[in-house]
């Protein structure tokens, strides 16, 4: 939610009213309100021209405003937290709230308690409150993005509470739905808007002045009277009543044929009356007198209803041709600052003829009010062009990817906006060369950290190596030592052989096995047993192995061990024949 710092009742106000979808016009805008139709509200946003607040009426409001002031300490209470009137938008839509906490997740919304609230509120559930103001809160709930309303009404008596009632309002996603889809066919019906023709008067010649005298005089029978002439000359004159009212000048002349009209009637009752003091019933007379009067009644009636009408329509016509005028001096105005656009001038057309009667004072103060605008809307664009050629100046244009949010900002604080952001891009491009410095550094550390740990690994897998071929060069001489027919045999006597198979007994299981086994840790194991059993020219088995401390590895149903391990294989096999031969001479002793 944007905050709005507007003082309530001033031109910045009511310009941010005009130029925005309240909460407090979308019960009007739904069709529930009680107070205005929904086509009096198209026609009040379209022409900025409201309805007229009395005296009495503008008392209810000066008196609810107070209430609600009264009322917002007993809501503190209730909440336990402060509580703040403000102003808040989303887009266009606007919430004028009587209260929102700091966090700004509870509202708060205060009405004068009457019979209806009451019984709304019997069950203080929020739901059964009129339409008409959960429309208002569902909006200001939308607007500021809070949870729940705390709703009160309440009675005073001066500066004491005589009874009050609270409920919780919480949000409604049909309703808020509603309202949405409701405020973007309003606007719909806003830009169509016009204002709604008068019926085309007959073009009549302007009425007279006065008539001439009707006389009558009776006997019995009428003895004399120019009734037929007064006729004549009457209707002419009624019917001749213009009704093209344009000018301050129209409008007089007709208010003065109202009064003229209903002087006729006035006459001409009176001569009916005289007529009938001198008891002459004579059916003629009566007629005639009756259609003058019938006449002169409706074009009365009807001349005045024109005055009326026709005064509102001039008015609205007026401010909607003020308006559009400053409409296209804007436009006028951003198509040369594209894509910036300029903010809508506080310009109040509505308020700069309330309460003025004659046209001619009316469209002074509509063009004086224009050319306010007008002087606004040119003062904003040299302000915005001062501010542009200082960013140029200053080479700071891409520190100002949002221009266009603060090119109207006064110049000085333009220009310190300038030096802040340069500071803030000479910190900002330090540390960025700072952790470049420092990631390389990093980099360098693990680089040289890394060499070092694969030369150790070298040096290691050469070590290995080396002691991989010592126990390899070993194990060949003593099985060369113990193979009959080779050059290097040499049988062992039988002592020795007893001698070894005694500290076989007394040394770990395989204790050869595990003197030649040096397989390197990366080599994959990939001999199976069928290879082993090849190379050694008879089959042995998994467990066989696994007897003589080797262990195989499974995959699936193969087993598999590394290659480097089958010379400690082979001094295992050896060392198990040779302690089974020495067993044998044993028992055979």
């Amino acid at each position: 939610m944007n905050i709005v710092n507007l003082t309530q009742g001033s031109p910045e106000w009511h310009a941010h009213r005009l130029n925005h979808f309240n909460a407090s016009d979308a019960p009007a805008m739904m069709g529930c309100s009680p107070y205005k139709t929904r086509a009096a509200l198209v026609r009040e946003l379209a022409t900025g021209l409201g309805a007229d607040v009395d005296a009495a009426t503008q008392k209810l409001f000066d008196a609810g405003h107070r209430f609600e002031a009264l009322a917002r300490p007993l809501a503190e209470q209730i909440l336990g937290e402060e509580l703040s009137p403000v102003v808040g938008t989303r887009g266009k839509l606007s919430a004028s709230f009587d209260g929102i906490t700091f966090m700004g997740d509870v509202l708060f919304e205060h009405k004068t308690l009457n019979n209806d609230l009451r019984e709304a509120m019997a069950t203080m559930d929020g739901a059964a409150l009129p339409l008409a103001y959960r429309v208002q809160m569902e909006q200001q709930l939308y607007v500021s993005g809070a949870d729940k309303c705390l709703f009160m009404a309440t009675k005073w008596a001066g500066e004491e509470c005589t009874e009050r009632r609270h409920c919780w309002y919480v949000s409604d996603s049909t309703l808020r739905a509603q309202i949405l889809a409701g405020w973007e066919q309003l606007e719909k019906d806003v830009a169509a808007y016009v204002p709604e023709a008068a019926a085309e008067p007959a073009p009549v010649g302007k009425a007279p002045e006065t008539l001439p005298a009707l006389r009558i005089e009776v006997t019995g029978t009428v003895t004399a009277s120019n009734l037929a002439e007064f006729k004549q000359t009457a209707l002419t004159a009624i019917r001749s009543v213009n009704r093209e009212l344009k000018t301050d000048t129209d409008f007089a002349d007709a208010e003065k044929a109202v009064k003229w009209c209903s002087e006729v009637e006035t006459r001409l009752k009176a001569a009916k009356e005289h007529a009938l003091s001198q008891t002459a019933d004579i059916d003629a007379l009566f007629k005639a007198l009756d259609d003058i009067g019938a006449e002169a009644r409706s074009v009365r009636l009807d001349l005045d209803k024109l005055v009326k009408r026709r005064k509102d329509e001039v008015k609205e016509e007026a401010v909607m041709a003020a308006r559009r005028a400053l409409a296209q001096h804007i436009a006028a105005l951003d198509a040369e600052l594209s894509p910036i656009r300029l903010q809508a001038p506080a310009v109040d057309f509505a308020a700069a003829i309330k309460g003025l009667r004659s046209i001619a004072s009316m469209q002074d103060a509509l063009d004086t009010e224009l050319a306010n605008g007008k002087i606004a809307a040119d003062a904003q664009v040299r302000l915005i062009r001062t501010n542009r050629t200082a960013m140029d100046a200053a080479d700071a244009a891409g520190l100002f990817p949002d221009f266009a949010s603060v090119c109207t900002k006064p110049a000085d604080d333009f220009d310190a906006l300038i030096a802040g952001r340069r500071a803030v891009a000479e910190q900002r491009l330090q540390a960025e060369r700072e952790r470049i410095r420092a990631e390389e550094a990093a980099r360098l550390e693990r680089e040289q950290r890394a060499a070092a740990e694969a030369k150790a690994r070298e040096e290691a897998a050469a070590q290995a190596e080396a002691k991989r071929k010592a126990d390899e060069e070993e194990f060949q001489r003593r099985r060369n030592a113990a193979t009959v027919g080779h050059p290097d045999y040499q049988p062992l006597p039988v002592a020795g052989i007893a001698q070894e198979v005694a500290d076989q007994s007394r040394a770990a299981p395989a204790p050869e096995v595990r003197q030649f086994a040096a397989p390197a840790v990366t080599e994959l194991p990939t001999m199976t047993l069928g290879q082993i059993s090849t190379r050694l020219g008879f089959t042995v088995t998994a467990d066989f192995l696994a007897g003589l401390g080797f262990e195989a590895h499974r995959e699936k149903a193969s087993r598999l061990y590394r290659p480097s391990s089958f010379p400690a294989i082979c001094a295992g096999i050896s060392a198990h024949v040779l302690a089974l031969a020495a067993e044998a001479k044993k028992e055979a002793a």
